[in-house]
């Protein structure tokens, strides 16, 4: 758990001791934790589940009940399993291949005799073979099909889904999300995908089994992997009791150059140091030690820090404006920048400033232009490179100094970006041309989030932005929504980072009362990780980072409410700022 999610949690724990000793009272302002705790551990739940083998004189219906419940073995195994299959169907079942949850199933009801049983699934989701969230099981697949076979006097089933087939609630006790680290096509920067692994001791050996199997086919141009293609490794990763992770790999790497060697490395650290045991690694292909010049073999797990996919050495500060010039500084300690946003007004209602604070990108107050100038410079370096907008919402940047804007047309959102001071448009399916209130671009340059607005309310929809090795903008999936649990009406004012795959998202419910609430980027539904604060009186907007160290404010008229530590605290807020930010 990281620490801004272990600051809320502790907040949440508070709330409830007060609340169980009769002494809590709603206060004006600041955070009350209200849903989901982040408290849950990373080992395996102290619960052990032993199924049963399959009895003799089951019925075809009982079979395919003890198959279900035998998959919810704990800790995590199949072995009990596969005794309700066939000897063949036990040979060519993989259970490995993905993985479904579902919130209920339907009572085994046979069909054609005994022949063929059936369960229905409800509200089931699938994972892939990597654990990345792959969404709604499609809807013909809900039902599901179990042929059936007497086998030695004894019904065995015949062939079975090659799927681990869970309840959600199981599922979500048992494994946590994580990231493996793969690179944009350009080799400058980490490149997180988000997948559920089991918890437990075994961790280790399951983001190496993750990061070989390479980024998922359809993220062409937008990951790519430099651990070679067709490794393989033994039973597990061992881990030292000094937490040094051993990786042998098996087969044929080729030759590989110095660089491909260190983002290999980098690759493998930034997965493994997840694991807060593991303090560093050492990779071995057919039996030769890796090493990287100077003969060292041992890798720490902060190796690779110049391709940090929140932006190598960029600024921890907060930017925004007031009264129409751009300041910086810490929460509470904010003062005008030494550069020309910062000595007068130039009309602008928003600004963003890149990821090293040396460029900013400033919105007229008709929402009309872009001003592009330097942070600290001389007021000749200050240029317009959009003009003729309708309504530009604050703008982003990412770690190529690639600037992006959303303009809010007649005819919907135009999405473009702005390099080497031309705008070029971008289309991205589900998010251009609809209603668009907010929107955030990863600095890794690789996701575009987006709040569009329908008749029903906001949804969260989200698009992976595609870049040849040169870091060319070749275009955008089809964005993907982000589920939102609860009732009613969303209403969006505002997104933030959390961390690079975990937006905060500020809900408002009253004019007087709001929700933040995280939520993952791969869409997966919130799980025991994910948290929710309520917070009195009118909130304008998040300031959020994906950096872990850094602070998710929520911004009020005269306050900045600190979300990610326990003791909550708020810093007041000079009159007349706006536009208030992290780079990016």
């Amino acid at each position: 758990m990281n620490r801004r999610r272990a600051g809320f949690a502790a907040v949440l724990l508070l709330a409830l001791a007060l609340a169980v000793s009769g002494c809590v009272r709603l206060p004006q302002s600041g955070p009350v934790v209200e849903t989901k705790s982040g408290g849950a551990l990373d080992d395996e739940p102290g619960i052990f589940i032993d199924p049963r083998p399959p009895q003799q004189g089951a019925s075809a219906p009982e079979i395919v009940k003890g198959f279900l419940d035998a998959m919810t073995a704990t800790p995590i195994q199949t072995n009990v399993a596969k005794q309700f299959l066939t000897k063949d169907a036990q040979a060519s079942w993989n259970p490995e291949s993905r993985t479904i949850t579902y919130a209920d199933a339907s009572p085994p009801r046979p069909r054609g005799g005994a022949s063929r049983v059936s369960v229905t699934l409800t509200g089931a989701d699938q994972l892939d073979a990597r654990g990345a969230w792959r969404g709604r099981l499609p809807h013909s697949d809900q039902v599901v099909e179990f042929p059936m076979t007497m086998e030695n006097g004894e019904y065995r089933i015949a062939q079975a889904p090659n799927a681990l087939i869970v309840p959600e609630s199981w599922f979500e006790q048992r494994f946590r999300e994580v990231s493996l680290y793969f690179f944009d096509p350009t080799a400058q920067i980490l490149v997180p995908e988000p997948v559920f692994v089991p918890r437990g001791e075994q961790l280790a050996t399951t983001l190496i089994r993750g990061l070989l199997r390479g980024p998922n086919p359809g993220l062409e141009r937008v990951s790519r992997s430099f651990i070679p293609s067709g490794l393989t490794f033994g039973l597990s990763v061992p881990v030292s009791a000094d937490g040094v992770a051993d990786i042998s790999l098996k087969g044929e790497a080729g030759p590989q150059t110095t660089q491909a060697i260190e983002l290999m490395l980098a690759q493998f650290a930034w997965t493994l140091r997840q694991e807060p045991a593991i303090r560093a690694l050492r990779v071995s292909i057919g039996g030769q030690q890796i090493q990287l010049p100077g003969g060292v073999s041992e890798v720490s797990v902060d190796q690779g820090a110049a391709y940090d996919p929140t932006g190598f050495q960029a600024s921890s500060l907060l930017y925004g404006l007031r009264t129409g010039r751009l300041v910086s500084g810490n929460a509470g300690a904010l003062d005008a920048v030494d550069g020309p946003f910062g000595e007068r007004p130039y009309g602008v209602r928003s600004i963003g400033v890149n990821l090293d604070a040396t460029e900013a990108a400033a919105v007229s107050r008709d929402g009309r232009t872009v001003l592009l100038g330097p942070v600290r410079g001389p007021a000749a370096d200050v240029r317009q490179v959009v003009s003729g907008a309708a309504d530009l919402l604050r703008p982003a940047w990412d770690f190529g100094d690639r600037l992006w804007l959303v303009d809010r047309t007649s005819q919907g959102a135009r999405v473009s970006y702005v390099e080497r001071d031309r705008p070029t448009i971008v289309d991205v399916p589900g998010v251009s041309g609809r209603s668009v209130h907010s929107f955030l671009v990863s600095r890794d340059g690789s996701r575009l989030v987006a709040v569009v607005h329908r008749n029903s309310g906001d949804t969260l929809m989200v698009s992976r932005i595609r870049h040849d090795d040169q870091g060319r903008v070749l275009g955008a999936t089809e964005a993907q929504r982000i589920s939102w649990e609860g009732a009613g009406r969303l209403r969006i004012r505002d997104l933030g980072w959390l961390n690079p795959t975990t937006i905060a998202v500020l809900h408002v419910l009253t004019g007087e009362l709001s929700q933040v609430r995280t939520i993952s980027v791969d869409g997966s539904p919130p799980g025991l990780d994910s948290l929710a604060t309520t917070l009195r009186g009118r909130v304008l907007s998040l300031a959020g980072s994906p950096v872990d160290a850094e602070s998710l404010y929520a911004v009020t008229r005269s306050n900045l409410i600190d979300l990610s530590n326990s003791d909550g605290g708020n810093a007041t807020l000079d009159p007349g700022v706006t536009s208030l930010g992290y780079v990016g």
